[in-house]
């Protein structure tokens, strides 16, 4: 049965893509996920021919949003960004000459009867904000953000999610690895 309706957010993971050989590491959980918000990427061309809009070609570029959580696990920073811990005196330590690593973003929308599990198969993003404030009368947790640019892989697969047919081992197996279509879509 489909769900009616959609609400909230969970079980976020990413999962390295390597680009030379088009495979994933193991998806590795970001927990305290707090919103996901993606606007879809592509713009739209009309073509006039015979005094009318004859035809329109719509770019599919992909998705471009924001990913806020309590804390960026340091794994994340690590893996994504390059983060090196300092071995003798444990600091973390951010190196500006890295570029970023392209990875899968995997997430459940949940639902009134069974949720939606989603992959975005090559994703880049923006080092994570931080905001700072002072604490008054009532402590209020500060999240951390980043912005998320969802790019199609070569073979123009953008996104991929799980339906009310889905069979259960796919469901069931979505955290364990990146899921990847065997017949092409």
């Amino acid at each position: 049965m489909a769900d009616k309706v959609k609400f909230g957010i969970s079980n976020v993971h990413y999962a390295i893509l390597d680009g030379e050989n088009n495979t994933y590491g193991t998806p590795v959980a970001i927990p305290g996920a707090v919103s996901l918000s993606l606007e879809p990427s592509g713009d739209t061309t009309p073509f006039y021919a015979d005094n009318i809009q004859y035809f329109v070609a719509v770019a599919n570029s992909g998705y471009t949003g924001d990913l806020e959580v309590a804390v960026f696990p340091e794994a994340f920073l690590k893996d994504v960004f390059g983060y090196t811990l300092d071995t003798t005196s444990k600091v973390m330590i951010e190196n500006a000459n890295i570029q970023p690593k392209s990875f899968a973003l995997l997430f459940q929308e949940e639902g009134d009867v069974n949720g939606t599990k989603f992959v975005l198969y090559n994703c880049t993003c923006t080092r994570p904000t931080r905001e700072l404030n002072t604490t008054t009368e009532s402590v209020e947790p500060q999240t951390q953000t980043v912005s998320i640019t969802a790019s199609p892989l070569a073979n123009g697969n953008s996104l991929a999610y799980t339906t009310a047919e889905t069979p259960e081992a796919t469901v069931n197996g979505w955290y364990t690895a990146v899921f990847t279509p065997t017949t092409g879509g």
